[in-house]
């Protein structure tokens, strides 16, 4: 076996050194990396060896021989126990400031520039109580339906009532929709038995409209006085406007299922983002704070230049927040979206805004680009905004394929946007610019926007 400088359970005094992209403390015992929650930069702590592994090991803070000036005095344990807001305890500039670190990391490490210049984060005034969706597990505890979160890296959950960084409005709600449940005798789902019944609530509320869809998971599809608990639900949150069953009959760790029927109302919410207004489907993606949302594209917008004469690609256009918002400043947009039911969103979205110039096709993102390069659409724009797997190397090469003059790349994960700027890079795109926007203010989430431009051949 191994020695290793630290052994299980022992206890040692470490100096904190930097954060991890995790946003846990790090300290060096003899060189040997320990990764510690709930400790920051410059912090003397006393801690417990936790677990130990070839590279590095874990530790728990047992107390604090001296503290960090940007410490938060009053962070609640469970907020960064459970991953809900894991850098509450920091104070917000130094959360701006390790989201900015973030990003240059990555761009010097993972895409070698280390001279493109990454700008200070865009962060929010009230950076707390900012989501507009929440998806909260249920389970019973001493025979009462209780919701809350689970802890880090487990499915034990840990009763919460104040999510922290969540609407309040939202917040209140779960409390409410959990009593009427309770009230009406439904079980909660067990997941080591793949028992019962409910396995979260969602809701979803207009940062703007004020309007409130309900989405009530369950493992069946038979869902026993389902419209009296929807009316009783409607009476105590006049907001409610649309009561969904989505139904998940698998044994899975994703929340929801495929089969959504509507109970009460409409099968959607409206919301208004810059200035337009958008159809919001039950699994439709928008962003979860649209005070930021705004930020973000008016900055990404403000990076292409964009004129009159301009040919814009929306790509992963969801419900077509982006291409809409820019639409009546260019010549036409075009659209793709994988998620069916969010296509629809996006074409009904461009009816209710008076938008002629869209067009939105129901596909993968590599597939369509390389078939409308076949049908001789030539953007001089191109937005993307992937999910966190960032763009399959084949769009790539149809985008530049393309031609375009500009690429503007939103991402949610600095990481594989490192590694996709590098190769637009070897294909002609020279990155100017990049400029965190804090979309998670309490979390070591960032999202970014790049500007790249053709090079001239």
């Amino acid at each position: 076996m191994r020695d290793y400088p630290v052994k299980k359970n022992e206890e040692q005094i470490v100096t904190i050194q930097d954060l991890s992209h995790e946003g846990m403390g790090i300290a060096k015992v003899d060189g040997y990396l320990l990764f510690i929650e709930n400790a920051l930069p410059e912090e003397e702590v006393r801690i417990r060896i936790e677990k130990v592994g070839p590279k590095f090991g874990f530790a728990k803070v047992l107390e604090w021989l001296k503290e960090s000036p940007y410490r938060v005095e009053d962070a609640k344990e469970e907020l960064l126990r459970t991953g809900i807001a894991p850098l509450s305890h920091l104070s917000y500039p130094k959360q701006l400031e390790f989201k900015q670190h973030q990003v240059e990391n990555v761009l010097r490490k993972v895409a070698k520039m280390p001279n493109v210049p990454v700008l200070p984060t865009v962060g929010m005034e009230s950076p707390f109580h900012y989501r507009n969706k929440a998806q909260i597990p249920v389970q019973k505890i001493k025979g009462q339906l209780t919701t809350g979160f689970y802890r880090k890296h487990s499915h034990t959950l840990i009763p919460l009532e104040d999510f922290y960084i969540q609407d309040p409005a939202i917040d209140q709600a779960i409390r409410e929709i959990r009593d009427i449940l309770q009230r009406f005798g439904v079980k909660a789902y067990n997941e080591e038995a793949h028992e019962g019944f409910l396995r979260h609530i969602i809701i979803r509320r207009g940062h703007y409209s004020h309007q409130m869809m309900v989405i009530l998971v369950t493992r069946k599809q038979k869902f026993f006085q389902a419209e009296k608990i929807a009316e009783a639900i409607k009476e105590k949150i006049p907001e409610v406007v649309s009561i969904i069953q989505n139904v998940n009959e698998e044994q899975t760790n994703v929340i929801m299922g495929s089969t959504n029927r509507v109970i009460l109302g409409e099968s959607f919410i409206e919301d208004q983002l810059l200035g337009k207004t958008y159809r919001i489907s039950a699994q439709s993606f928008y962003q979860v704070n649209t005070e930021q949302t705004e930020k973000l594209y008016q900055i990404a917008m403000d990076f292409a230049q964009l004129n009159k004469n301009d040919i814009v690609v929306d790509a992963y256009s969801g419900i077509g927040t982006i291409g809409l918002s820019l639409a009546e400043n260019v010549d036409h947009v075009y659209g793709m979206e994988i998620v069916a039911e969010a296509v629809k969103d996006a074409k009904k979205n461009a009816e209710l805004n008076a938008i002629g110039n869209a067009t939105y096709l129901e596909g993968k993102a590599e597939k369509i680009m390389h078939q409308w390069a076949r049908e001789d659409v030539r953007p001089t724009v191109v937005f993307v905004d992937p999910p966190r797997k960032g763009l399959d190397a084949s769009f790539i090469d149809a985008t530049c394929e393309m031609e375009p003059e500009r690429v503007v790349y939103i991402s949610c994960n600095p990481a594989t946007m490192a590694r996709d700027v590098k190769l637009f890079a070897e294909k002609g795109y020279q990155l100017e610019k990049v400029q965190p926007v804090d979309l998670f203010p309490q979390t070591i989430h960032v999202e970014t926007v790049c500007l790249m431009s053709r090079k001239e051949k």
